[in-house]
């Protein structure tokens, strides 16, 4: 039987110390299949000559995301693409949220902003009265289309930061769509939990904690990340949203499902990462087989 081959897209500018997939490197190679890492946007690249095309470190879409939806296109004629490009169209904004809520995840209360939104409409006294009307007496801002915290910013309901917040606003609506949300405190001291589902199965579960004062998760900004063991609540939360998902998109390959506690303590969706998201292997071997396992499985089919 000939050996499958595998491409495994990355970017051409991935940090050196990202060794996260190196054992689904290595499942998969154990298990006879070929597997290449091209560069997504390079043009040499054929792409027909793989059998399956799993989206994997392409950490840059985010800043040219309309070449990177065509070239996911492209990719799905004449190969197979995974996550499908169906989930790479809607997963790549974080509009889908908006449709996970309304299926009857919960997220964050939010204000969606969409680009070109007249600024003065947030100027910082409307601002100030949006918050005082929501009762938040600190706040949170990221675009619709963003990743490893790209122009977020927290504020709180002072003058200075409604000032900061307004001029934000006014820099970034003009050409990209904005997410006002209530500032959740609890992410300095516990930081964001990460469920890993694979095929339908969570496998492990990760907490990222900022460094102290911070709210970023990444470890680009010096947070820590560890095994986490998820409660029975957060278990049937991390389910919940994957039953939604599935309802869309029945042939989820991967997930991760980010989320943080509100005040009252409880899971709220964070993101949910379908199409390139650090699936944390080096806390999990196991799951980077149990990986292997389902995309040879679909490759073969």
């Amino acid at each position: 039987m000939t050996p499958l081959t595998l491409a495994l897209p990355t970017c051409a500018n991935l940090p050196g110390w990202e060794v996260d997939d190196a054992p689904l490197h290595a499942a998969l190679r154990a298990r006879g299949a070929r597997v290449e890492r091209p560069v997504w946007d390079a043009p040499s690249v054929d792409w027909a000559a793989f059998d399956a095309v799993l989206i994997r470190t392409t950490w840059d879409y985010q800043e040219k995301l309309p070449a990177f939806l065509r070239w996911a296109e492209r990719v799905s004629e004449v190969s197979r693409l995974l996550n499908p490009l169906a989930v790479t169209r809607w997963n790549t904004r974080k509009t889908y949220l908006r449709d996970l809520e309304a299926d009857g995840a919960r997220i964050a209360p939010t204000v969606w902003l969409a680009a070109g939104t007249d600024a003065a409409v947030l100027a910082p006294r409307a601002l100030q009265g949006l918050l005082a009307e929501r009762g938040w007496d600190r706040a949170f801002l990221k675009p619709v289309v963003g990743a490893t915290a790209r122009e977020t910013l927290r504020f709180g309901a002072d003058a200075e930061g409604i000032a900061a917040a307004s001029a934000h606003l006014a820099r970034l609506l003009p050409r990209e769509g904005m997410m006002l949300q209530p500032y959740l405190t609890r992410v300095e001291t516990e930081g964001e939990f990460s469920a890993i589902v694979i095929d339908g199965r969570v496998t492990h579960c990760v907490q990222k904690v900022p460094v102290a004062g911070d709210y970023r998760v990444q470890d680009d900004f010096g947070a820590s990340d560890g095994p986490a063991v998820l409660s029975d609540e957060e278990r049937r939360f991390a389910a919940g949203v994957m039953d939604l998902a599935r309802a869309r998109f029945p042939d989820l390959l991967y997930a991760r499902v980010d989320f943080l506690r509100d005040a009252a303590g409880r899971p709220c969706l964070n993101e949910l990462e379908l199409v390139e998201p650090s699936l944390f292997f080096r806390h999990a071997p196991a799951a980077a087989e149990a990986l292997a396992d389902a995309l040879i499985s679909r490759a073969s089919r």
